[in-house]
């Protein structure tokens, strides 16, 4: 490796320690300087956190690998890493398994042998987390400088050190100002380890992100609205982390699931001999949740008459356990959650007035996943990972198809419906199979969704037949059926690319320029 080829590598990363970068792009371009450096198929940025490592950036390999987590004690080779006192080369012949199988752009299956370097990148002497690549030819790097890998490496922890500082520089700053009006900024996110994140790249799911953290650090009442299975609960959770109050418990009732009968009991409390059943006397969430937060999900269930004692509560800080005249007093942070258009359950009555105004304080409407565009290849990506580790498979992708139908389908269940999607089409998919294979691939044939790509072919053609009253009339040619098919799917695939027409061939099995030729006759530009 020549000197030349460092400095160009190097240079520009340098440059950029003085720059104020997002996140995402310094990642990128470390990445893209790596690449330079060491010519490789896939390269992936992965920082720690907890007992698991999470993709800060990746090239050539699938877009939703940046939602899963890597448990280190599940991935030998990772551990490898972490542990090495440098940079590592791992055998062509290693038997460790590779995290990536499956997830490689343009292989499809199983990786076959190949070559992977990585390394560690420690900031402040601690493990922040590594550095790897892969090349799908054996002896790619065998003539790899490691030295140079290793100032490389050190660049490159400077350059998380440097991202670090200036986020911390322009937290604080935001600090003081919002301190000034009275306010202390939070992190919008703060899960611990192995805990479900808020994933996306959306402009919806960002703004999402800014509300949580313009209102987290303050003790307003949060009214968190949104469709079934969005992820209230995980909005909560942030809102809850983001606040002064994360070092104290946070308590979550389902309102829904209080008998009404019991309801008082469980927001309040009760004394011994309060009700038939009342042996001694019980704390209630309130005061469960004294210094912290309170999460009412579904409060729109609540009773009148509870949400008449509820306002007391929000307003005053005083509570009467059900059966005693003593007063006990909370310092609550609320935030209530319902998936009903409470505005509506006030005019109809179900909901008091003032008790609605009290709550929607700060209302915060979480999108629903249909406009959240790519977003879900990320988040299917972080469940994948949970099924691949519960199931012990060596490796879980989305085929081109099975992207294609997770696109396109409107999600009316939200993130809940598509985590229980991909559950049934991972049994599905390996019931396809005589035995269990190693690599286990998900195609648009193991989601059963109606508005799947597929479903323009024969099966869903006989499906549609089957629940006809009478004899079904074609409404196009089969011809325009297929075009249509290959038109969605071609551009689905250029989208998870990034419109990169060599990497979607690759991810088609087809040549390139059949595919150019193909998007030509179909009308699509390049």
């Amino acid at each position: 490796m020549t000197s030349n080829l460092l400095l160009r590598a190097m240079a520009p990363l340098v440059a950029d320690l003085a720059r104020e970068l997002p996140e995402a792009e310094r990642y990128r371009r470390l990445l893209e300087g790596m690449r330079v450096l060491l010519p490789c198929d896939a390269a992936a940025l992965l920082r720690l956190d907890g007992d698991s490592l999470v993709p800060e950036a990746i090239d050539g390999l699938a877009s939703d690998t940046l939602g899963r987590r890597f448990r280190v004690d599940e991935h030998p080779r990772l551990q490898a890493l972490l542990r090495a006192s440098g940079p590592l080369r791992f055998p062509a012949d290693c038997g460790l398994p590779d995290p990536y199988d499956g997830l490689v752009e343009g292989v499809q299956g199983h990786l076959p042998v190949h070559d992977c370097v990585g390394c560690v990148l420690k900031v402040d002497d601690q493990p922040w987390g590594v550095l790897t690549l892969d090349a799908l030819e054996t002896e790619r790097f065998s003539q790899v400088d490691l030295d140079a890998l290793q100032s490389f490496a050190d660049l490159a922890a400077a350059t998380v050190s440097a991202a670090a500082r200036i986020t911390r520089l322009a937290q604080r700053a935001d600090e003081e100002s919002r301190r000034a009006e009275g306010y202390r900024l939070a992190a919008s996110q703060a899960p611990g380890p192995g805990a479900r994140r808020l994933l996306g790249h959306s402009a919806a799911h960002k703004q999402l992100l800014r509300d949580i953290a313009l209102v987290a650090g303050s003790d307003l009442c949060v009214l968190i609205q949104g469709e079934t299975g969005v992820g209230k609960e995980l909005v909560a959770q942030a809102l809850h982390a983001g606040s002064p109050r994360a070092g104290r418990p946070m308590v979550s009732v389902n309102c829904a699931a209080l008998p009404e009968t019991l309801v008082e009991s469980e927001l309040f409390g009760h004394v011994k001999g309060a009700f038939t059943g009342a042996v001694g006397e019980r704390r209630g969430k309130f005061e469960l949740a004294d210094g912290g937060t309170l999460l009412l999900d579904e409060v729109g269930e609540l009773p009148l008459a509870v949400q008449a004692k509820l306002l007391r509560v929000l307003q005053s800080g005083q509570l009467q356990r059900l059966g005693s005249d003593r007063e006990h007093h909370v310092d609550v942070r609320l935030i209530a959650a319902s998936n009903r258009p409470l505005a509506e359950e006030v005019r109809a009555g179900r909901m008091r007035a003032d008790f609605y105004h009290r709550l929607s304080v700060y209302p915060l409407q979480v999108p629903p996943l249909r406009e959240r565009g790519r977003d879900v290849l990320l988040i299917a990506g972080s469940l994948l990972e949970e099924n691949r580790s519960r199931l012990h498979l060596g490796g879980l992708r989305l085929g081109a198809g099975a992207q294609a139908a997770l696109l396109a389908h409107d999600w009316p269940g939200n993130v809940r419906e598509l985590e229980h999607l991909l559950g049934r089409s991972v049994l599905k998919a390996l019931g396809r199979h005589a035995q269990r294979p190693r690599i286990l691939s998900l195609e648009a044939q193991d989601m059963d969704l109606a508005s799947a790509p597929a479903a323009a072919g024969p099966s869903a053609a006989a499906a549609a037949a089957e629940t006809s009253a009478g004899p079904m009339q074609p409404t196009m040619s089969l011809r325009d059926a297929v075009d249509g098919f290959e038109r969605q799917l071609l551009q689905a695939t250029l989208e998870q690319h990034l419109h990169n027409w060599a990497a979607a061939a690759r991810a088609l099995g087809v040549d390139r320029a059949n595919l150019l030729r193909l998007a030509r006759r179909l009308g699509l530009p390049r």
